[in-house]
């Protein structure tokens, strides 16, 4: 799946700090809870929430952010859509790795058992 060079550049420019209220909005109104999303960045990224913290006081984009998460080598079981997208399908590494992390928040969101969204852990 090709995404536009355009949509490519934006999401990297964005800052994980600008989004991640939104996530934690996304996952509280469904009854989840801060540490079941950080638990779940953590299985991603393997930031810790000191880590965490950090870059969200940094205000590092989410090109940085990534750069610097140790992705869990489980990432290829991330399958589905986000946005109407197949993520197994997008083709930018780091669009695919923030719709990654968009699809798991969402798999939260939705109530699904952690067991399940932390694949293979």
């Amino acid at each position: 799946m090709k995404n536009s060079n355009t949509t490519n550049q934006r999401i990297a420019k964005m800052t994980f700090a600008s989004v991640y209220p939104l996530y934690l909005e996304k996952i509280e109104k469904k009854g989840r809870t801060r540490e079941e999303l950080h638990q779940v960045i953590e299985w991603l990224t393997d930031f810790d929430h000191k880590k965490l913290q950090e870059l969200i006081k940094e205000n590092v984009t989410f090109e940085v952010f990534f750069q610097q998460a140790a992705l869990n080598p489980n990432t290829n079981l991330i399958t589905g859509t986000i946005c109407g997208v197949r993520v197994e399908e997008i083709e930018e590494p780091l669009t695919q790795q923030v719709r990654y992390l968009d699809k798991l928040v969402d798999e939260l969101a939705k109530g699904r058992k952690m067991e399940k969204i932390l694949r293979g852990s």
